[in-house]
C-alpha cells in the first residue's frame, strides 16, 4: 500500500479511532448547553477592550475580556441575555439564544463625563501589591500544606474529534458513518468543530496525609464509553494530572510551567488590578496577567483573591500562543476555591482543555480535544479511621465492582448532568464497532501503534521484522506474533520463526506470559530461542533483525552470535515501584562469523579455538521507584514518571555443572536513574552503573560496553564505540543529558519560529580487567581491556520538524583504534511534546 492512499484511509480517522473499545451502551439523562465566544469593541474606533465584565443575566456566570477583547462562556442555566459592562462606557445588554453555540460582536458606546482637573503621581502597581500578599500568605492558603483530608471527588474525562469540515464530511468512504456527525458541537476554547467520541466518568474517595507524604485514590465507581477495564480506570482517575497553583512551577507534559503566584511571578509576569465584586459572599479583586516576554513556558488569564484571607478565589489561564511545545495547540485551565469547615481554602471544581494536533495553529487538520473536568466535595479534617489505607500497595486502587454501577447509580450521583451529546457518547460507541468498514480502520490504526496487525486472538508482527538482512544470514525472512487480549488477558503466548538465506538456518523462538496477580503484578513468563544475536548491545539499541538496524550502518553487521537459551522468570512486585525477579537461564553461545573465541590453556600453555560456551545463572534483581507512575495495560507496562531516583541491583550466580554450566560465577550490579528539571530551562537526566564479576571467564560473559555501529543515534550506547571494542570485569559508565527546551534558541529572533532545541549530553566509563582473565582470553581484533577513561561528547538540536534530532558527537579518548571515527553527525527520532 502506497503513502498516499495510506494517507488517506488512515489519518483521518487516527484521532476517532484510538479512543475508541467495545463494550455495552449506556444512555442518560441529558442536559443542554449555551455557549458564547466573544470580542468586545470600542463602537466609536474599532479598538477591542480588554478587562470588560461578561456575564449571563440573573446569574453568577461570568467572565472578563483578555488582552485581546476576546472571551468565552458556557451554561447550562437557560438565560436569553448577555450583559456587557466596563467603567466608562454603556452598559450592553444582548439578547441571545438559548441552548446553542453562537459568536457575538459587541459595540460598546463611551459615556461622557465632566472631569475637573487631576494631578497623577507614580505610585506602585496596586496588582503587585496584592501579588505579593498571595506569596505571603501561601503558607495558610496552599491546600497541600495542611495536615492531611479526605473527600469525594467525580473525575469526567472526554476526548472530541475537531477540525472535521464540509469537505471532509462529504468524503464518500464516509457514507456509512453520515449520522455520526449529528453529534457535532463547538468548543468555546477556539471556535473550532468537534465531535464526541470518548468519554469516562469516575467517583473516588481522595486521602491525603502531609508527612509522611501519602495520597491516595479509590476509586468506587467508573465506567469509559463502555469499557470494563480497571487498568484504563486508573489512567483516568483523578491523579492523571494535577495542576498545582501554589507552586512555583507548574508541570504539564514534561514542560515546567510557571505559575502566575510564582514567588517570582514579576519577573515572568505583567500584572493589571481589573475589578472588584463579591463573588458569593466574598469581596474579591480580578488581577489579570500576561508574559513579559515571548516564547515563556507561561500562561495568560485572570485571577480572583479574597480581600483579607489573599487565597485565590477563582482562576481562568490560558497556555501562551507562541510556547515551544509539541501537539498542543490550545490548552485553558480554571480553577475554583471554598472555604472548608474548617477554614481553609480548598479546591473544589477545576477543569482543563487542551486543543491536540501534529499540526501547528491547524484549522484543517483532524485533530482532538481532550477535556478533564473535576469536582471535589465533602472535605473531611479529620484523622483517617484506618490508617492502612496509606500503607496500601498502589496509590489508585479500583475496587472490585467500580465497573458495575448502575444506570441508575450515575443519574443519582452525578454533581452535574451530562450534556446530550456527551450522553451521546456513549451510544454513539456501540453503533460504530458493529460496522465491518469501522472494524477494519481500527485494525489498521492498532497496526501503525504497535507494529503488530490484529486478528482475532492473534496479533502478527512486529511487521518491521519482517525482513532484514547482515552479512552472515544474508536476506533474513521473519514470521510470527503473540496472542491478543480477545485470546486471554492472563495468558500471552509469543514466538517466530526466521530463516537466513545465505546460511541457510532457520531460527525460532517460543515463550509464554502468566499474570498470576494485577496491580500489583505477579508476572511468570519462561521462554526458549535459538537465534543469532549482537553480544554488547546497549539497552534500547534497534533489534538486530530490525530493517532500519540493516540500512543504517557505519560498519557490516558481521558480529554476531549464535545463542541457544532457556529462560524462566517470576517476577514479585510488592507495590508499585517496588518488585523482584527471580531468573533462571541456561545459554549456549556458539561462534559464528569473525568473532572467535580463543582461551588460555594451562596444559598446553597456548590459546585453544572454543567453539561453544554454556552457562547456567540464577539471577534476583530489585528495582525501586520512589512515588513510580505507570500506566497498566493487561500485559505491559510503562513508567511515566518518577522525580526520584530509580535504582536497579542485580545478582547473578553461575552455577558449574547445573545443566552443563561450564563456569561458576559471581555478578553483581548496581544502577541509578533520575530525571529533573531546572525550573524552566529544561530537564536533565543521568544514569550511573557500577558492576563487577568475580570468575575466570570467557570475554563474552564479561562486561562488554555497550556500542553503536549505526548513524542512529541512541541515547543508551556509546555511539562511536564498536561493538566488542571495550572489556571488563570491573566498570562504572554514567550518562548526562540535558534537554534545554530552546533556552536559548527561543530567544532568538530569527531562529525561535522553527521552535528548535538544544540538547547537550556526555556519557563514559572507566574499568579494570583482573590478571587472570585478561591471561585467560585472546581477544579478537579490534577488541581490548578497557585501560584508561573512555568519554564521548555530543551537542545537538532537537525538534527539527517536531520530530527530528541531530547530534554531533565527539569521540575523546582511544582515537589512535583503528577502524573507529573520532567525529560523528548522527540522526534520530523523538516524538516529545
Amino acid at each position: 500500500m502506497s503513502k498516499t492512499i495510506l494517507k488517506k484511509l488512515v489519518f483521518p480517522f487516527i484521532s476517532l479511532l484510538l479512543f475508541l473499545s467495545t463494550g455495552s451502551s449506556m444512555y442518560c439523562n441529558a442536559q443542554e448547553v449555551t455557549k458564547i465566544m466573544g470580542i468586545v469593541r470600542d463602537a466609536q474606533t474599532g479598538d477591542t477592550l480588554p478587562f470588560v465584565s461578561v456575564y449571563f443575566k440573573n446569574t453568577q456566570i461570568g467572565s472578563t475580556t483578555g488582552f485581546d477583547g476576546r472571551f468565552s462562556l458556557e451554561s447550562r442555566k437557560g438565560t436569553d441575555t448577555l450583559v456587557a459592562s466596563y467603567i466608562g462606557y454603556t452598559t450592553v445588554y444582548l439578547p441571545i439564544q438559548r441552548n446553542r453555540f453562537q459568536t457575538v460582536d459587541i459595540q460598546m458606546d463611551p459615556e461622557r463625563y465632566e472631569l475637573t482637573g487631576v494631578v497623577i503621581r507614580p505610585g506602585e502597581n496596586p496588582a503587585e501589591v496584592l501579588l505579593r500578599k498571595i506569596i505571603d500568605n501561601k503558607p495558610q492558603n496552599d491546600p497541600d500544606k495542611v495536615e492531611s483530608f479526605q473527600c469525594e471527588a467525580y473525575t469526567k474525562m472526554q476526548f472530541d474529534v475537531n477540525n472535521l469540515n464540509d469537505k471532509f464530511r462529504n468524503r464518500r468512504i464516509l457514507e456509512p458513518f453520515k449520522f455520526v456527525f449529528e453529534q457535532m458541537d463547538t468548543s468555546i476554547v477556539n471556535g473550532k468543530v468537534y465531535l464526541p467520541v470518548m468519554i469516562s466518568e469516575t467517583f473516588s474517595d481522595l486521602y491525603y496525609r502531609k508527612s509522611p507524604r501519602e495520597r491516595k485514590e479509590i476509586i468506587r465507581a467508573s465506567q469509559i464509553s463502555g469499557v470494563d477495564n480497571s487498568s484504563m480506570s486508573q489512567f483516568v482517575g483523578n491523579m492523571a494530572q494535577d495542576v498545582k497553583v501554589y507552586d512555583n512551577f507548574i508541570s504539564l507534559f514534561q514542560k515546567n510551567f510557571v505559575s502566575p503566584i510564582s514567588n517570582f511571578g514579576l519577573i515572568y509576569y505583567k500584572y493589571y488590578l481589573v475589578d472588584s465584586t463579591f463573588l458569593g459572599d466574598k469581596w474579591c479583586y480580578n488581577v489579570m496577567f500576561k508574559p513579559r516576554r515571548k516564547q515563556e513556558f507561561a500562561f495568560t488569564g485572570n485571577f480572583w483573591v479574597h480581600d483579607t484571607s489573599f487565597a485565590l478565589k477563582k482562576l481562568e489561564m490560558r497556555m501562551v500562543g507562541d510556547v515551544n511545545i509539541n501537539f498542543i495547540n490550545d490548552m485553558t485551565i480554571s480553577q475554583e476555591f471554598e472555604i472548608a469547615p474548617n477554614g481553609q481554602w480548598m479546591l473544589t471544581r477545576e477543569q482543563t482543555i487542551a486543543d491536540f494536533n501534529v499540526v501547528e495553529d491547524a484549522k484543517i487538520t483532524m485533530g482532538f480535544f481532550g477535556t478533564r473536568t473535576v469536582l471535589y466535595s465533602k472535605y473531611d479534617f479529620s484523622p483517617v479511621r484506618d490508617e492502612k489505607i496509606y500503607s496500601m500497595p498502589n496509590n489508585i486502587i479500583v475496587l472490585d465492582d467500580a465497573n458495575r454501577k448502575s444506570d441508575e447509580f450515575w443519574t443519582k450521583s452525578r454533581p452535574e448532568e451530562l450534556s446530550h451529546r456527551e450522553a451521546s457518547v456513549y451510544r454513539l460507541s456501540d453503533t460504530l464497532k458493529q460496522m465491518p468498514l469501522f472494524r477494519t480502520y481500527l485494525d489498521i490504526i492498532k497496526m501503525v501503534a504497535t507494529g503488530y496487525y490484529v486478528k482475532g486472538k492473534f496479533e502478527w508482527g512486529p511487521y518491521a521484522s519482517t525482513y532484514s538482512f547482515n552479512q552472515q544470514e544474508g536476506n533474513r525472512f521473519r514470521i510470527g506474533g503473540r496472542t491478543s487480549n480477545d485470546f486471554s488477558t492472563r495468558l500471552m503466548l509469543d514466538g517466530y520463526l526466521a530463516y537466513g538465506t545465505r546460511d541457510q538456518k532457520f531460527k525460532y523462538h517460543a515463550g509464554f506470559m502468566y499474570m498470576l496477580g494485577k496491580l500489583p503484578d505477579r508476572v511468570l513468563t519462561g521462554s526458549y530461542k535459538y537465534d543469532v544475536e549482537q553480544l554488547g548491545m546497549a539497552e534500547g539499541a534497534f533489534r538486530s533483525d530490525f530493517i532500519l538496524n540493516s540500512l543504517f550502518r557505519r560498519n557490516p553487521q558481521d558480529k554476531l552470535s549464535m545463542v541457544s537459551e532457556y529462560k524462566g522468570a517470576y517476577k514479585h512486585e510488592w507495590f508499585t515501584g517496588l518488585s523482584n525477579t527471580f531468573t533462571v537461564t541456561n545459554r549456549r553461545i556458539f561462534t559464528i562469523g569473525g568473532t572467535g573465541i580463543n582461551l588460555y590453556d594451562p596444559v598446553s600453555h597456548d590459546y585453544v579455538p572454543t567453539t561453544q560456551i554454556t552457562t547456567t545463572e540464577l539471577a534476583l534483581d530489585m528495582h525501586y521507584g520512589y512515588r513510580e507512575k505507570v500506566l497498566a495495560g493487561e500485559f505491559e507496562r510503562i513508567v511515566v514518571s518518577s522525580p526520584y531516583p530509580v535504582f536497579n541491583v542485580k545478582y547473578a550466580y553461575g552455577v558449574k555443572g547445573l545443566f552443563d554450566g561450564q563456569y561458576e560465577y559471581h555478578r553483581l550490579s548496581f544502577n541509578t536513574s533520575q530525571w529533573f528539571s531546572f525550573l524552566s530551562a529544561g530537564w536533565l537526566r543521568y544514569t550511573v552503573e557500577a558492576g563487577k564479576i568475580w570468575g575466570t571467564l570467557p570475554f563474552p560473559l564479561l562486561n562488554i560496553y555497550g556500542g553503536n555501529e549505526t548513524f542512529y543515534h541512541d541515547d543508551y550506547a556509546f555511539n562511536l564505540m564498536n561493538y566488542y571494542e571495550f572489556i571488563s570485569d570491573e566498570y562504572v559508565t554514567y550518562n548526562v543529558v540535558y534537554h534545554m527546551q530552546g533556552f536559548f534558541l527561543n530567544h532568538i529572533p530569527a531562529i525561535r519560529k522553527l521552535k528548535w532545541r538544544e540538547v547537550l549530553s556526555v556519557k563514559g566509563a572507566v574499568g579494570h580487567t583482573s590478571y587472570k582473565n585478561q591471561l585467560y582470553n585472546q581477544l579478537p581484533e579490534g577488541s581490548y581491556f578497557i585501560s584508561k577513561p573512555y568519554m564521548e561528547a555530543s551537542a545537538g538540536i532537537e525538534n527539527i520538524f517536531r520530530f527530528i534530532r541531530v547530534d554531533a558527537v565527539w569521540r575523546l579518548f582511544y582515537n589512535d583504534h583503528p577502524d573507529i571515527k573520532p567525529f560523528g553527525v548522527m540522526v534520530s527520532m523523538n516524538f516529545d511534546f
